[in-house]
Parts: structure tokens; sequence; C-alpha cells
């Protein structure tokens, strides 16, 4: 595809691509518990989180979390503490369940009924680029209509879908659209 970047950084500029801040920006928005789950006080809201429904435990079981009842009544009690392996395993489950519960009212909120959400691009870092290698990029704003595609990609994890969603967005901004595939921020609220 014609203006995506082949060698970024090769000349000392810095970001990161545009999907990436926004599956940044939209994970803030979706409110994940604060406390890391190495803590006891973030495993046991993670895991009221993950069993306090049995629909909430499906959705566990679905996102990779499987382990017995009893397994997590013993880590619910104190008596038992996961491990490492078992806590990664809790903390993706959670936020897989998070963004899928999430989702549809981001996607409400996002499109707010056809009027769209105004979308600020942080262009990318050229401090350390050479004064000759610069170019003009400026700070721009978008006003995002169609959130479907870039929420149902990020609620899925699924990066180059969020990617493919976001480019689609992005060239509304005419024919630079390719100086913003990497950015330092790209804010919005919703």
């Amino acid at each position: 595809m014609p203006e995506r970047n082949i060698e970024f950084g090769k000349y000392g500029a810095r970001g990161f691509k545009g999907h990436e801040a926004v599956a940044r920006q939209l994970d803030d928005l979706a409110g994940y518990i604060a406390t890391p789950v190495t803590a006891r006080r973030g495993l046991l809201a993670r895991l009221h989180y993950l069993t306090r429904t049995d629909h909430a435990r499906a959705a566990a079981r679905a996102a990779g979390l499987t382990v017995t009842d009893r397994t997590l009544r013993a880590w619910l009690a104190g008596t038992r503490a996961p491990s490492t392996r078992n806590l990664e395993r809790i903390e993706q489950a959670y936020r897989t369940v998070r963004r899928e519960n999430v989702a549809r009212y981001l996607l409400a909120r996002l499109n707010r009924e056809g009027r769209g959400t105004r979308v600020e691009i942080h262009p990318l870092n050229q401090s350390q680029v050479g004064r000759p290698r610069q170019r003009v990029v400026e700070f721009r704003t978008l006003n995002v209509r169609h959130w479907d595609r870039i929420v149902a990609a990020w609620a899925a994890g699924d990066d180059q879908e969020l990617d493919n969603a976001w480019v689609d967005q992005v060239i509304d901004l005419g024919s630079q659209w390719g100086q913003y595939e990497y950015v330092t921020n790209v804010g919005f609220a919703a």
C-alpha cells in the first residue's frame, strides 16, 4: 500500500503505530483495575470480576482461565497462591472479558448516533532526526464517525484488523495520511 513506511526510525524518528495508540486509548477508556495482579487486592478484584456470575465464569473459561472451581475457591480464600503462569492467565482472561463487556458501551459513546468523536493525532517525534531530513508534520484533528470495525478489532485483540480499520479512517486526512502512520499520541474521549 502506498504511503506505508518501510524503514521507520532509520534516521532517528520516534513514535509508534497509530492503531497501537488507539488501542492504548481504548484500554484507558475501558477502566481496568489499577492494582497489579501480583498484589493480593488486584488478584482478588480480578477473580471476583471473573467469577461473580455464571456468564462471567463461562467468558473467563473461553478466554483461557481453565482451572477447577476448587482451585478458584482456594485462591479466593487465600489458602493457595497462583503460579506466575496462572497470574498471567488471570490477567489475560480479565482483560479479554473486560474488553468484551465494555465494547458495546464504548461503541455507542464513540459513534454518538452518527455524530462521531473528534480525534487528535500528535505526529511522530523528530527531535533526533538531522535538520536536512526533518519534514513538516503538524498536529491534526479528525472526526471519526464509524468506530464499529475499530472497536470490534480492539475487543477481539486483532492487531492486523485494527491497523486496517484505523488506516481506513486516517485516509480521510487526504494525501498526507501516510505521514500519520507513526505517531506519538492519539487522543479522544468517550
